[in-house]
């Protein structure tokens, strides 16, 4: 057992969270939603219901003026358009998330980066779904031809460029609320200041989610 700095208990967990039964609920084009029966400390069990996710890339890309790229995008579950960083699902088969970052940036901005390297990795709802986004900096940046979006909120996209110290404001602030955006921000900003580095392009990523994709 240790003790806080507060001097509250804590224990390590040691059970081991097996699952008992698992059977599909729904499987769609972009997740699948399952249902598991799992053991619990004390012999128990409980029902989990998990969303299985390709997980997916963003990118902060920020040019040589310190801004960072941030598109407006009608999010139909908010009901509303969202600021957020360049970003897709990694549903290619086989293709390194790098490489899907770099396909993302061209295809929604436009824009291609001479390097690249891992911010963070953010799992964005871990009590029900096992997607994870790894957001990546891309800095470097020039600009390549944009596929023409056909369709879907992607052909009602505006791309803008914010000084990456309004951007972390506007997070703040409440006024961006994605989720990898904002954390992606802040740690863009992070390293900025010199106060933390980036990851390889190509870090270990343990959490990558791989069960969706096996299907």
């Amino acid at each position: 057992m240790e003790t806080t700095g507060t001097g509250v208990a804590r224990t390590n967990g040691e059970h081991e969270f097996t699952t008992l039964t698992s059977e599909d609920v729904y499987v769609g084009r972009i997740l699948a939603l399952r249902a598991d029966e799992v053991g619990m400390p004390g012999g128990g069990h409980a029902r989990r219901e998990v969303v299985e996710h390709y997980g997916a890339v963003a990118v902060a890309a920020i040019d040589e003026q310190g801004r960072v790229v941030l598109v407006h995008q009608y999010r139909y579950p908010i009901g509303r358009r969202l600021w957020e960083l360049p970003a897709g699902l990694m549903d290619a088969p086989g293709e390194e998330p790098v490489r899907t970052a770099q396909r993302e940036l061209a295809e929604e901005t436009g824009m291609a980066a001479e390097d690249w390297s891992v911010l963070v990795d953010v799992a964005t709802s871990p009590g029900f779904t096992d997607e994870v986004v790894r957001v990546f900096l891309a800095t470097g940046l020039s600009e390549v031809e944009r596929p023409d979006a056909v369709g879907d909120e992607e052909a009602d996209l505006v791309i803008e460029r914010f000084p990456l110290a309004e951007a972390v404001r506007m997070a703040l602030a409440g006024e961006i609320v994605n989720g990898p955006a904002v954390a992606g921000l802040l740690a863009a900003q992070a390293v900025r200041d010199g106060v933390a580095s980036p990851r390889p392009a190509d870090a270990e990523w343990a959490d990558r989610p791989q069960r969706f994709a096996a299907r």
